[in-house]
């Protein structure tokens, strides 16, 4: 079953914030989340190719990625980098810039919230530059882009309920 994504978008101020639920523990959608080589099979929306360039998932590190639309006779790409300020494993404070709008840089808060019996619920807020920058990502699909990752992150951690041992985003 797939959890929704649920969007806040006030009028008037630059902000956004959102809220998922997962049924999977904390740590590994944390974890989910620290793992490049997790993160690029999840992250964006359906059918985009994720290459991660750099991901240094640590306070003071910070990240490159390019998505690529394969259905795209032009080969697009779509570019997004930033920086990491702190990185605990309840809470991420980090920058988030898109290629395309480099004058918008967004300041991103992540916090993985415990349950309890083995589900996860990630709170976030995007604060952005201005409120027309906001508008832009929020109408850019941003949020198609959003849900259909965090259900490929659902899949991914669905085997880890079912196989703990064999659970790659548990690091086990």
């Amino acid at each position: 079953m797939t959890n929704a994504l649920t969007l806040d978008v006030p009028a008037g101020v630059p902000w956004i914030d959102f809220r998922r639920e997962f049924d999977a523990p904390a740590a590994a959608v944390w974890n989910a989340h620290r793992d490049p080589d997790l993160v690029s099979l999840w992250l964006g929306p359906h059918g985009y190719e994720m290459v991660v360039e750099r991901w240094d998932f640590t306070t003071g590190g910070g990240y490159r990625y390019v998505h690529r639309d394969p259905d795209d006779p032009d080969g697009a790409e779509y570019g997004f980098r930033g920086a990491f300020h702190t990185v605990r494993e309840d809470l991420v404070v980090q920058t988030f810039e898109y290629d395309g709008m480099p004058d918008e840089v967004a300041l991103e808060l992540l916090r993985f919230v415990d349950l309890g019996d083995g589900r996860c619920r990630l709170e976030g807020r995007s604060i952005g530059t201005t409120v027309e920058g906001r508008d832009a990502m929020v109408e850019s699909g941003m949020e198609t882009g959003m849900a259909q990752g965090y259900e490929r992150l659902d899949g991914l951690l669905v085997p880890a309920a079912a196989a703990p041992s064999a659970d790659r985003t548990t690091g086990a």
